[in-house]
């Protein structure tokens, strides 16, 4: 395994628990956030809405997390409120080109690596829409740009969490059984992909490789079979054996019920992934509390149903395992 520089090692430390297990909060949402509280609220909800929203989530919620995801767009006020937690940077801008096939992204304007890093980041992350399904020509120009964003982490010695989240390069339905079949693979072959020393990521935040509403015999089930419960667990360890890179799960907006089975899934295959970053899963059902009752009502919802969420995720992550194991260390110590 390649040795971790000093920042990285750091980076990686700031944002794990004790036991060197990433149990970390997401919310850099932002567009997708601007449109479900106006949504919710029936009336437009502006800059100031965002950052209060993101505020509230960090203050409450870091008091059950190693660290918190923001960006750098509305969440720097929040990062002072994160009781002392890591804290993780988004470095690209919110959704992707729909101008344009491929759903190629975009870095945000003003902020390079440096920046990120003099405004408190323990860790860069980044969020590509991302398939091996894809032309050639449109995974090239994806591939390029990874490889110059792990060069500037490189440079600036911080580590690199990359999140990819898949799609049907056909432009199907990702909700679907046929999407569901496809998964696996597109899954399976990003962590392939993407654990490529070339692109210097350290930490893949990933998918996990089923759609658990088409997972026969799990509570997530809706009737429609994609896999067996054995497949499924099979699945896990396929993509587990893609990579040697520490990665953790994301919780692609799924209720938080359904990412704690999701967890169980994956602690009963064995696969030995190094945490989470949750976001909507232990969040996304306080975003009409706030649109609609306010600030004061929000955290009280976050103090009571959103600590219920979040220490759910946390009591899953007992079937996770330390990142020091994929660099050949036995604790956190024998890194330095």
């Amino acid at each position: 395994m390649s040795k971790l520089t000093p920042g990285k090692l750091a980076g990686l430390k700031a944002v794990s628990d004790h036991q060197g297990v990433i149990a970390a909060a997401a919310m850099d949402q932002r567009g997708s956030l601007q449109k479900s509280l106006a949504k919710e609220r029936g009336a437009a909800a502006d800059a100031h809405d965002l950052e209060e929203f993101k505020s509230l989530v960090t203050e409450v919620l870091t008091r059950h997390a190693s660290a918190i995801l923001l960006d750098p767009e509305y969440g720097l006020p929040a990062s002072k409120h994160r009781n002392g937690k890591g804290l993780l940077l988004a470095y690209e801008k919110t959704g992707y080109d729909a101008t344009t096939p491929g759903r190629l992204p975009d870095l945000l304007d003003v902020w390079s690596v440096r920046r990120l890093k003099e405004a408190g980041a323990d860790c860069i992350k980044i969020l590509l829409y991302y398939t091996p399904f894809e032309k050639t020509s449109v995974n090239d120009l994806k591939h390029a740009w990874i490889e110059r964003i792990g060069d500037e982490c490189l440079t600036h010695d911080i580590p690199f969490f990359l999140e990819f989240v898949g799609y049907d390069a056909d432009g199907g339905d990702e909700k679907s059984v046929a999407y569901a079949k496809k998964k696996p693979e597109i899954v399976s072959g990003s962590m392939a992909e993407f654990g490529k020393a070339r692109y210097n990521v350290d930490v893949l935040k990933v998918e996990v490789p089923v759609e658990m509403t088409h997972v026969e015999g799990t509570r997530s089930f809706k009737g429609e079979k994609a896999y067996t419960r054995a497949q499924a667990l099979q699945h896990f360890r396929d993509a587990e054996a893609m990579t040697h890179k520490p990665f953790i799960y994301l919780s692609a907006g799924v209720s938080n019920p359904v990412f704690i089975e999701t967890l169980e899934l994956a602690g009963e295959s064995g696969t030995k992934f190094n945490g989470v970053l949750c976001g909507r899963a232990t969040w996304k059902d306080g975003i009409p509390i706030y649109a609609q009752k306010g600030a004061a009502a929000f955290k009280q919802w976050l103090e009571t149903t959103g600590v219920e969420n979040i220490n759910n995720v946390n009591n899953a992550l007992k079937a996770a395992s330390p990142w020091y194991l994929k660099f050949g260390a036995n604790s956190l110590a024998e890194l330095g």
